[in-house]
């Protein structure tokens, strides 16, 4: 393979260029010699493996067994002291999202994390899934433990589902899940199996009745939202995970399938999964279904254990009584609320919650949970979770490639919105420049229409295909780092297949804009001409869509993508060779013209025009033939292959720009640090808790002022808390 890549390089080096164009050719084939060369997700060797095998640690067959027939391998999550701080460099303060939260989530129980906006949830969540990002300005520590074992010594198998729903929009629910299922679950070599798998989920996520409609999106009408969040759920439990995290999934839908996503999620819990999510404010039917709640405001914690009329007991002794035929979610989110509608409310209201805050960390020993912990020593199910991540893929790259393939010229030729309007904005595009270009003659003063027109021509292709490669793509790559990070498949047959796929597509468009300009501006009227045209603009188009690809993965979002490509593009358009002519270009620019792909597609079709044309002239200093004229532009002596050689270059480093940064802008996320054991509290002793035993074991507080307000009272002196009378 080395010796090829080699070979490829001296073969590339040798045709037209200079030396700087020479350097991009070598690196960008030896990078794609790489990325062709690469076995995708690491393996381990015979000798680790079989060493796991004799320490207890199970093999993928056991695991893929367990995905297939549907095993969970039960694991409890136990967090404590969780602090979490950020920095604030401009006004040089330490903000806590976390403040000592501790609690545990346990098999088969769903377990919600629930507070006002900015209380913490998702910032709790992501810690617990280990997806928080990675930042210089974060602190994270405490001590997070998987069936007892500290997280950094286990790995277990578990799905996080987020609030935004990232799915191929012209895929149907059916193909979605069966492409997850081959990429994700080699060892499922039959169709019938996996098509019978496959059922089982549309049937468990109620997910039958649309199971051949799109996926859709804001062009084209799918299944509904609470749909798209089910499949989004089925997406991840194709690999049978032990826990599932769910990151607020009823936002954004309504009350109907905000309770089918719940329900979904209890019935989950019910067959073995470790379930949490973060929720903002449920209806009474949804809180109905929690088994376990912890409630946050600011960071801090104010209640963890049991749902249900367990948290309004357990405020109930502190003289805030949930009324009759009122929602208790409603009640303990305004319990929990910082008032700002007045100075008083917002005084009152902190009063208030500081008091519960102080009461139940002293109480945290007592109040946590109804049910006992598990064992801190889990041998059973400690021994089916590895201490290292295991990757044993049976599928080849080449499997990889033909399925990712097969997905991405689905999710291109189905688009059919996206093309109708490419293929109207080509046609417009071509009628227009056609009008103010018709029919050429040749004249002295046609020789400067032509350059604009052929100037003109090429901005028009590479921008077309530039905007849509920007504005498309940053969605698209989120959804491949997520199936990359679960190891799906690896980055070098994604690029390739997204490369091939979109070939007929992509020159669809250029095709059409130069079979409808041509003949009406009147340009080189030979057949072998107009298909050098067609094929310089639509090698042109790929290689700005290559661009875009690599604009698409440096920017963070739809819109810096949308801002920093036509800025790129527009350095590109000044160095041409229309606005500037390249023996006039400034010495520290004259690298620019060489990777301009707008220079060299103008180069081309000038050459494909101008040569062998002759021209009316009346004067000495009149130009008579197209060489004079390309000599203007300091084009003599250069040929079409040079520059098709030139744009192939171009888009070979786009594309091996674009695996680079892929590659290294990996998702990176914030390390938990351990804390010293003095400063641990000690394990928590979750014992079932009697209302009468509560009432002794409250300890005094240390302010006059919260003693009197904690107080427990006769209970014909409690009364409901109303938010307003505080």
């Amino acid at each position: 393979m080395v010796c090829l890549g080699r070979k490829m390089v001296g073969q590339v080096v040798k045709f037209g260029g200079n030396g700087f164009g020479q350097v991009l050719a070598a690196a960008a084939v030896a990078i794609l010699v790489r990325l062709f060369s690469c076995p995708g997700p690491a393996l381990l060797s015979e000798d680790e493996f079989a060493d796991d095998e004799r320490n207890g640690v199970p093999g993928d067959d056991k695991a893929g067994e367990a995905s297939v027939n549907g095993k969970v391998v039960p694991v409890s999550i136990r967090w404590n002291n969780i602090t979490c701080s950020f920095s604030d460099k401009s006004s040089k303060q330490v903000r806590f999202l976390l403040k000592n939260v501790s609690g545990e989530a346990k098999p088969g129980r769903l377990l919600a994390i629930m507070g006002p906006s900015g209380s913490g949830k998702t910032t709790l969540l992501n810690v617990l899934a280990r997806q928080l990002m990675a930042s210089p300005l974060l602190h994270l520590s405490g001590l997070l433990e998987v069936n007892g074992i500290p997280i950094s010594n286990i790995a277990y198998k578990f799905a996080y589902v987020r609030q935004e729903d990232l799915l191929f929009s012209q895929l149907t629910v059916r193909e979605t899940l069966s492409l997850a299922a081959e990429l994700q679950l080699p060892e499922i070599s039959s169709v019938e199996e996996r098509d019978e798998f496959v059922n089982n989920l549309l049937f468990k996520l109620g997910l039958v009745s649309c199971a051949d409609s799109i996926v859709g999106d804001a062009k084209v009408r799918g299944i509904s939202g609470g749909e798209k969040k089910r499949l989004s759920l089925a997406c991840e439990l194709i690999a049978s995970p032990s826990v599932i995290f769910a990151d607020e999934p009823t936002t954004g839908l309504d009350a109907f399938q905000a309770e089918r996503v719940m329900e979904t999620l209890r019935q989950l819990a019910q067959d073995g999964h470790t379930v949490i999510c973060s929720i903002h404010q449920p209806r009474g039917s949804v809180y109905s279904k929690f088994d376990d709640i912890v409630l946050l405001t600011e960071g801090a914690l104010v209640y963890a254990g049991p749902a249900h009329d367990e948290p309004l007991a357990y405020f109930t002794k502190f003289r805030y009584r949930c009324s009759d035929h009122v929602n208790p979610a409603e009640f303990l989110a305004d319990l929990i609320s910082v008032d700002y509608s007045s100075a008083e409310s917002v005084y009152s209201s902190r009063k208030r919650i500081d008091g519960l805050v102080e009461s139940f960390s002293e109480q945290l020993s007592t109040v946590l949970y109804a049910t006992p912990f598990a064992s801190r020593e889990s041998p059973k199910n400690g021994k089916k979770l590895s201490k290292k991540t295991v990757v044993k893929r049976k599928e080849t790259w080449w499997r990889q490639f033909w399925l990712l393939l097969k997905r991405a010229w689905m999710q291109a030729s189905r688009d059919g919105p996206t093309n109708k309007v490419r293929a109207r904005m080509s046609i417009a595009s071509a009628i227009i420049f056609g009008s103010v270009f018709w029919r050429m003659g040749r004249s002295q003063t046609s020789i400067q229409d032509r350059m604009g027109l052929l100037q003109v021509a090429a901005i028009n292709t590479a921008m077309a295909a530039l905007t849509k490669t920007v504005g498309v793509f940053p969605k698209e790559r989120a959804i491949v780092d997520r199936e990359r990070a679960k190891g799906s498949y690896a980055l070098g047959p994604y690029l390739l297949s997204k490369l091939i796929a979109e070939i007929p597509v992509g020159a669809a468009f250029p095709l059409m804009f130069g079979a409808v300009l041509y003949p009406m501006a009147r340009l080189h009227p030979t057949l072998s001409r107009f298909g050098k045209f067609c094929g310089i603009v639509t090698a042109e188009s790929f290689a700005a869509s290559a661009m875009g690809l690599t604009v698409g993965a440096m920017a963070p979002t739809t819109e810096a993508a949308m801002a920093l490509g036509p800025s790129l593009m527009t350095v590109f358009i000044v160095f041409g060779g229309y606005y500037v002519n390249a023996d006039n270009t400034p010495i520290i620019f004259r690298w620019i013209p060489n990777v301009s792909l707008i220079r060299w597609a103008f180069q081309g079709l000038c050459i494909n025009e101008f040569s062998g044309l002759k021209f009316d002239h009346q004067h000495s200093f009149d130009i008579e033939t197209g060489e004079q004229a390309l000599e203007r532009l300091s084009f003599g002596g250069s040929h079409i292959n040079d520059t098709v050689i030139a744009q192939s270059r171009i888009l070979l480093f786009w594309y091996c720009t674009t695996y680079l940064i892929l590659q290294k802008n990996k998702p990176k996320y914030q390390q938990l640090e351990s804390l010293p054991l003095e400063q641990i509290q000690p394990q928590l002793q979750l014992e079932p808790v009697e209302p009468d035993k509560v009432k002794q074991l409250n300890p005094p507080m240390k302010q006059v002022e919260l003693n009197q307000q904690l107080e427990s009272p006769a209970l014909d002196q409690i009364r409901p808390f109303i938010l307003e009378g505080l």
